[in-house]
């Protein structure tokens, strides 16, 4: 469970870095810059985060999911 924690604590300031980067990369390209490129960077950076936090909240209750089945069986069979 510790592990868990840690791998949500992790995953959770790289996200919100990204997200913060898009989020500005974002705003810069669509209000300040004449190259729209940067929208479209700011764009992906944000869906990269998004993705990578789903994963790994994905990754997390699957591997809580795992544990507790063997859990359950070993209390099954004893």
């Amino acid at each position: 469970m510790e592990r868990n924690i840690k791998l949500l604590k992790s995953m959770s300031y790289i996200c919100g870095t990204l997200l913060t980067i898009g989020t500005a990369l974002f705003f810069y390209g669509y209000f300040v810059s004449v190259y729209h490129v940067v929208t479209g960077i700011g764009i992906g950076t944000v869906m990269g985060a998004v993705f990578i936090f789903i994963m790994g909240i994905f990754l997390v209750a699957t591997e809580e999911t795992i544990e507790e089945g063997k859990k359950r069986q070993k209390q099954f069979l004893s």
